[in-house]
């Protein structure tokens, strides 16, 4: 039968089934991230839509056709479309930069709902998930490298292979402005070739050409002037020195000079992690060196570097057997109404000892309890009735193997991996 209501366009239900990848997810995020003394943050999906417009840039694609905004009168809000801006908005406004030691800055981690308004494709919808970190209150390469070795290490853990960290650098704001006036000069005469919406980014956001899906405007940038050739010294000796820290930890990487990121807050350090396995958009994260930010959102002048990870296009990536079980550790098959009211009982007791039991809430016949028993994924059966519960003896059957023994309620805690 046809649904009479379904999930928007864009969104959709993360069933049962599902739910063990995700939950793999989450538990690897805060094992790994944890090590590197990561701290979970959470903040709420409503924003002032002006922060992001102050710190994701007015002219992006973002902020200029893909936020949800709701205007009431004079204030305007916005569901998130990243989260970059919401964790810096919350280290600003409750004086999170007080906690910063020399040397140690704040980690924080977040996992949680973005949207944003665009064609739903395959790892692209318009509420996605995203797990985040950042570093706030360092500057020094070493805080690039070290964070990206943790995002490595994250993703092995999640059992991703086939990917690619490909890295750049767009320098400082002085770097920029000489390149993004180089640029502007090199595509004028070129400005017709271009796609309607590169012809407006080139007037907007130049540097944002270089996003561009189209084939046409792709081979006609790869005579574009490359922002390398505009880094002050300084930039290059940050540049430089990242890369000599990740060769140190053996992270392999390819440095792609046309490489920018879809937010106007990053400088310096900048870095995609990429894949074959996802059809058009092949980048699975992106991230890089913020360190204006903070000081844009009203804050005191503390850098930052940061990541962030959709979380649908890891799932599609991960190894079927990254997952939490979510299976029963037995099923009680209840025998008569006997066996049914003495089985709430018991269920009572050992679901306090630790165990995940599953029983049924009205009597059937056997049968059926031992097919639906097979379905879902418990491994074992126990068998309750009147005799069973007089003799304080039940029927344990091993669901895979077939075997079938007799044990009181301490044997079965026993064999079931439970300390008594």
């Amino acid at each position: 039968m046809k649904a009479k209501y379904a999930a928007l366009r864009g969104t959709r239900d993360l069933l049962p089934e599902e739910i063990g990848h995700w939950l793999y997810l989450e538990q690897a995020v805060r094992d790994v991230f944890g090590r590197y003394r990561f701290h979970e943050i959470r903040t709420p999906v409503l924003e002032a839509t002006e922060l992001f417009a102050r710190s994701v840039g007015e002219s992006t694609d973002i902020v200029h056709k893909e936020m949800y905004t709701i205007q009431r009168g004079d204030e305007s809000i916005s569901l998130r479309p990243e989260n970059t801006a919401s964790v810096v908005r919350a280290f600003v406004q409750h004086n999170l930069h007080r906690s910063i030691a020399d040397g140690f800055p704040a980690r924080y981690y977040y996992i949680g709902p973005m949207f944003r308004y665009e064609r739903p494709q395959k790892g692209r919808q318009r509420q996605f998930h995203q797990i985040g970190a950042e570093v706030l209150g360092s500057a020094d390469p070493l805080c690039d490298a070290e964070t990206l070795e943790m995002l490595c290490r994250f993703l092995d853990e999640l059992g991703i292979g086939d990917r690619e960290l490909v890295l750049n650098s767009l320098g400082d704001p002085d770097c920029r402005s000489r390149y993004r006036a180089a640029l502007v000069d090199w595509l004028e005469p070129r400005r017709e070739q271009l796609c309607e919406d590169c012809r407006r980014k080139s007037a907007d956001n130049p540097l944002r050409v270089f996003d561009c899906k189209v084939k046409e405007d792709q081979a006609l940038l790869i005579d574009a002037p490359e922002i390398a050739s505009f880094l002050g010294d300084e930039a290059a000796e940050h540049f430089s020195a990242v890369r000599a820290l990740l060769d140190r930890y053996g992270i392999a990487y390819r440095v792609d000079p046309r490489m920018v990121r879809g937010l106007d807050y990053y400088q310096r350090t900048v870095f995609e992690v990429v894949s074959t396995g996802l059809g058009s958009q092949n980048a699975i994260l992106g991230g890089g060196r913020y360190d204006g930010l903070v000081r844009e959102l009203g804050g005191p002048e503390v850098p930052g570097f940061g990541f962030a990870i959709g979380m649908e296009r890891l799932v599609s990536l991960m190894p079927e057997d990254r997952v939490v079980a979510g299976a029963a550790d037995l099923v009680m098959i209840c025998l008569g109404q006997e066996g049914l009211d003495g089985g709430v009982d018991l269920a009572r007791r050992l679901r306090a000892a630790g165990l995940n039991v599953a029983m049924p809430v009205a009597v059937r016949p056997m049968g059926a309890q031992m097919k639906r028993a097979g379905r879902t994924g418990a491994a074992f059966a126990l068998f309750v009735g009147a005799d069973e519960l007089e003799a304080g003896r039940f029927g344990l059957k091993n669901l895979e193997t077939g075997e079938q023994v007799t044990v009181d309620e301490r044997e079965l805690l026993i064999r079931l991996g439970v300390n008594t």
